[in-house]
């Protein structure tokens, strides 16, 4: 293909300036007036390069792609940014240390390579190194112990093979049980025998990354459109209504991308899926004390799967997670069963020193993956378990030229993105550049060296990065926006308001269950509605 002449739009890849900024770069800003305003020219008949339906990590990907290869780009959600399974996740951008370990090697490289690059290029503001350790409890066999041990060495030739530093992912190493002891005081001293260490990436939060992708893909003239549901998809454009007022619109495109996620094949016939769920418990840190390093617990009667125990450095801990088929239809907001609940609480008691309740239980989330059905698993007469369907992505494009991206994980968004768009390209006859993204620095991105001279809390540094210090100001400039926004919780209320301005927040749920993940906990989403509510009216005047 051809190379497009430039765009006249000013390439604007945040965090590429040389010092911090002391407001967020308009054209990255999301909010209510922007989202108004392209809707309006759409519906006056202007025809996009590329539609892509989803604002997952895939689908803000996908716009982040075309758009960066100076194509016009429109991407709508019915709901909101990260709303689905990308908000549902463990936080983790890992190297595929269990794909290598299933003999997926392609899926396994791929993964590392993409968390090299998110870590390194693309987003080290909201990527950070975790060590884990892996406790080696009674319950696990010498012999079980020395093929996790191996595992964890050929993970690090992956991180090599990837080209990813060691000084950004120490290698593995075996602990004495009094360093397991102290990584992780909460462990049950009886029978351990030490433990294992080794590293990942960490996101801060998973929506945050959705997020920034969708501002990057903005800054390059994307049109970001929450709230904009897809009546009907072809492969020529879609119907959609505005589902804050109601109003139908059409909107023209050379092709599309449906990047819907599990709703994929709500939109485009002959695509099956079999969705599995993944569940994960919120936990008080004080619960769990002095975790110093995420855990790795062994599930008992299981050779390669593991609960994790993920500290979040703002008060909480996750634990997950489970993998379960879904049947039926799929709802917008995943349940979390009794059930799975149990699952996590008993893997953690047979390791843990402590006994964690019900009642220790302050939230539970639960995330869809949107798996390929692929049909009945080798050998077996029925479906087979979720846990076998491999995680490698696929592109299917329909009869009427639709392209569909599913399958994959959140560590290879970037890749699934870059391969939707090339696909896309060839069925809608489009002609671009290639792929710029693996080079691409997020919204808020710089080198660790610019990141550590921000004047600005560490906290808000790992979640905004360059931009950190303009959240920190509306503090200084208003004591009122200093003020956290619940007790015993950091986000500040300057935060709730930079969400509003910046970030594409449309309402109180926006704010406080994607902007800042505060509403993970129902108490402390209750405690904090009004806070939420005065920075939508402030922002509004």
């Amino acid at each position: 293909m051809s190379r497009p002449s430039r765009s006249s739009r000013p390439d604007r890849a945040a965090g590429a300036a040389a010092g911090p900024p002391l407001q967020a770069p308009r054209a990255a800003s999301l909010n209510a007036g922007r989202r108004s305003r392209e809707l309006a020219r759409l519906a006056e008949g202007a025809t996009v390069d590329v539609l892509v339906v989803g604002l997952g990590a895939t689908g803000a990907g996908a716009a982040l792609d075309a758009a960066s290869r100076g194509l016009t780009v429109a991407a709508i959600d019915a709901h909101d940014l990260a709303f689905g399974t990308s908000r549902w996740s463990s936080k983790l951008i890992h190297g595929g240390l269990r794909y290598l370990a299933t003999g997926h090697l392609d899926v396994a490289h791929e993964s590392a390579v993409e968390r090299g690059i998110l870590m390194e290029r693309t987003a080290p503001h909201l990527v950070r190194p975790q060590p884990f350790v892996l406790p080696l409890t009674p319950l696990v066999s010498r012999g079980q112990a020395a093929v996790t041990w191996a595992g964890l060495r050929a993970g690090d030739l992956l991180r090599a093979s990837a080209r990813t530093s060691r000084t950004t992912l120490p290698g593995p190493r075996t602990l004495s049980a009094v360093e397991t002891r102290h990584m992780a005081p909460v462990l049950r001293p009886t029978g351990l025998r030490g433990g294992l260490l080794s590293w990942d990436g960490q996101l801060t939060d998973d929506a945050r990354l959705v997020t920034a992708v969708a501002r990057t893909a903005a800054a390059h003239g994307a049109h970001i459109l929450t709230r904009t549901r897809a009546l009907a998809v072809s492969g020529t454009g879609a119907r959609v209504r505005d589902e804050l007022t109601g109003e139908e619109l059409e909107i023209r495109a050379r092709t599309v991308i449906n990047a819907a996620g599990v709703w994929a094949g709500g939109l485009v016939d002959d695509v099956r899926l079999r969705p599995s769920r993944g569940t994960h418990l919120v936990l008080r840190s004080e619960d769990l004390g002095g975790l110093t390093a995420g855990m790795h617990i062994p599930i008992p009667g299981e050779s390669n799967r593991f609960v994790l125990v993920l500290p979040q450095g703002d008060g909480r801990v996750y634990v997950g997670l489970t993998d379960e088929p879904v049947e039926g239809p799929v709802p917008d907001v995943p349940d979390v069963p009794e059930t799975d609940i149990g699952f996590l609480l008993d893997v953690l008691g047979s390791a843990l020193d402590v006994p964690l309740r019900r009642d220790d239980v302050v939230g539970a989330f639960a995330g869809l993956r949107p798996l390929l059905d692929t049909g009945p698993a080798a050998g077996s007469a029925g479906p087979g378990r979720t846990a076998d369907i491999s995680r490698r992505h696929a592109i299917l494009t329909s009869a009427g030229g639709v392209v569909t991206v599913v399958g994959g994980k959140l560590t290879t968004y970037r890749r699934m993105a870059q391969d939707a768009v090339d696909a896309a390209l060839v069925s809608g006859g489009v002609s671009a550049g290639p792929s710029r993204t693996a080079g691409l620095p997020l919204v808020g991105a710089a080198p660790a060296g610019v990141l550590a001279r921000l004047e600005a809390p560490r906290r808000l540094v790992r979640r905004y990065g360059v931009e950190a210090p303009a959240v920190h100001a509306l503090g200084l400039a208003d004591p009122v926006l200093a003020a956290p926004v619940v007790p015993g919780h950091p986000v500040t209320r300057a935060e709730l308001v930079w969400a509003v301005r910046h970030e594409g927040a449309l309402d109180a749920s926006d704010v406080l269950d994607r902007r800042t993940r505060i509403g993970l906990v129902d108490e402390d989403r209750r405690a904090a509605q009004d806070a939420a509510r005065e920075a939508l009216e402030r922002c509004s005047l």
